[in-house]
């Protein structure tokens, strides 16, 4: 993988991880069309890594957040903060499990499944249309809530389903403010990604030849400035705009991808 590629797929997983149109997918696609010939598991990996990249400037973003919840956390008190992180906590359990019991199945759609990713942008493109209409409001994130949302980003596994997309409508879906759901969205991954890292470090799947280190570093810096203004944007663009035209792009993306699995690649 060339500086310039890594570059290029920084920035996409920067771009897409926040926005509901499937990063993981994206990341795929852009592979295929760059003709890279990594096998799952070094695809994989570096997935992971600018995903790592993606959680840092979650945490830059929701920084004052962040320090709010661990100040909670250290009252040992039953506080807003320490039922939001229990939330968090409890949201990550099918995500955890999934990825323990089903691994190696994962990292095999991670390999160019592009009629995979294409049918899965279709998915996501059918969820963010029903969100779309649900009516808005000012409810919180509940624990039962936070039980099926943690369902969907489990799901959203599959490269194609959007993360933010199927924990943000989920949350909608269930009648949750969307500025609200946003929020939880972003950070609900964070533990995750960092607990996926040290796992990888410590069973030693991450590994990089030496000639690939200078890629996976620029990919990883364009992936956290890139992350950085995209989650910013989304923010704002929650607030303000409709699912819709989220839905449409992925309608469009996985429609194209189909296409090219089964008359180009």
């Amino acid at each position: 993988m060339s500086v310039i590629e890594a570059i290029v797929l920084g920035i996409i997983q920067g771009l897409t991880e926040f926005l509901p149109v499937s990063s993981s997918g994206h990341l795929e696609l852009t592979k295929a069309i760059l003709g890279d010939t990594s096998v799952p598991q070094e695809s994989l990996t570096f997935t992971v890594v600018l995903h790592f990249a993606t959680a840092l400037s979650t945490l830059v973003i929701f920084r004052n957040e962040v320090l709010e919840i661990l100040k909670g956390l250290f009252q040992f008190k039953w506080n807003n903060q320490t039922k939001f992180s229990l939330k968090i906590i409890i949201s990550m359990i099918p995500a955890v499990i999934v990825g323990l019991l089903f691994e190696e199945q994962l990292a095999s759609f991670f390999g160019g499944q592009i009629l995979l990713v294409g049918v899965m942008l279709l998915l996501t493109s059918v969820l963010l249309q029903l969100a779309d209409k649900a009516k808005h409001t000012n409810k919180k994130v509940s624990f039962s809530n936070a039980v099926i949302i943690g369902v969907s980003q489990a799901i959203a596994m599959l490269p194609g389903i959007s993360r933010s997309g199927a924990t943000i409508s989920t949350s909608v879906l269930l009648g949750v403010d969307r500025t609200k759901a946003a929020r939880f969205s972003f950070l609900m991954v964070v533990p995750l990604i960092f607990g996926k890292i040290g796992k990888d470090l410590l069973s030693g799947d991450l590994n990089f030849n030496t000639s690939e280190l200078t890629a996976v570093i620029v990919g990883f810096i364009a992936a956290f400035l890139a992350g950085v203004l995209a989650c910013k944007w989304m923010i704002a663009l929650v607030k303000k705009s409709k699912l819709l035209y989220f839905s449409i792009y992925c309608a469009v993306v996985g429609f194209l991808a189909i296409c090219y699995a089964l008359f180009i690649a």
